[in-house]
């Protein structure tokens, strides 16, 4: 099997000072001009980060590994690669992970590079876009396991089982117009032809409630606490207990003071 030692795609080009300069002044002053600047200068300029030695190797062996197991479709192949990656001797590993710290040096030297032309404005633009993808990647990631680890769906409304259920016939070109008929169609049915939505959502609530008890115990079993939002799961905090001893505690202070007042 070839193995190539060879570099990782290059990062992008950076913009050159001038570029940036005319850029700037371009942009004028003020801060709506200012915020114009700063989406300028997109997150998708920022160097890349160089592949790890593992992917470097499926880079360089996914296309002749791909010929050789037609039959096998994407995942298959990644396992397999995989498993080759874990046999490969150390010394054939090391190749692709000098390879990736050759990378590394040339993309620290990009990033300074690319830092250093940015304005205040921009770095902290270009920071809070960073911790909003982060945030949306986390929020993903935690969704994700929720599903694995089979959480029961939220309840719906009975709303939101009038609108299944007279969709497909409700009129309008285009999703948005269908709900938007739906619910102004909603808002006009009489509180007794809502009713049996009503009763079917509270049934679903039931259900949700049910299942969730059965759903957080697993979760303790397994450990996951961290995961449950039942307040009869949580533990107690002190601090109601604390608050209640601190205000009896004053009320009996005050009352001592009123008394020796009243005696003097």
């Amino acid at each position: 099997m070839g193995r190539r030692s060879g570099l990782g795609r290059a990062g992008p080009r950076l913009p050159s000072a001038l570029t940036v300069g005319v850029a700037r002044r371009g942009c004028g002053v003020g801060r709506a001009a200012e915020a114009g600047c700063c989406r300028a200068m997109s997150s998708a300029e920022r160097p890349k980060r160089p592949l790890s030695a593992y992917f470097r190797f499926l880079r360089d062996n996914q296309p002749a590994f791909r010929q050789q197991n037609p039959e096998l479709n994407s995942l298959e192949l990644v396992k397999k690669l995989a498993g080759v990656w874990r046999e490969l001797p150390a010394s054939q590993k090391q190749v692709y992970e000098e390879a990736r710290k050759t990378d590394w040096r040339k993309y620290e030297e990009q990033l300074a590079a690319y830092k250093a032309q940015l304005t205040p404005a921009q770095a902290a633009a270009l920071k809070e876009e960073r911790r909003k993808r982060l945030a949306k990647r986390r929020s993903f990631r935690i969704k994700r396991e929720l599903t694995v680890l089979g959480k029961p769906k939220r309840p719906r409304s009975g709303f939101n089982i009038f609108v299944s259920e007279n969709f497909q016939q409700s009129k309008g070109l285009s999703p948005t117009a269908k709900l938007k008929q739906l619910f102004e169609t909603w808002q006009n049915l009489s509180s007794s032809q809502k009713q049996p939505y009503l009763q079917l959502a509270q049934d679903d609530k039931v259900r949700y409630q049910n299942e969730m008890k059965s759903w957080e115990a697993k979760m303790v079993e397994l450990g996951r606490e961290d995961l449950i939002r039942s307040r009869e799961q949580r533990p107690k905090k002190k601090t109601d207990t604390a608050q209640e001893g601190s205000k009896a505690s004053l009320r009996e202070s005050l009352a001592k003071l009123k008394l020796k007042k009243s005696e003097e």
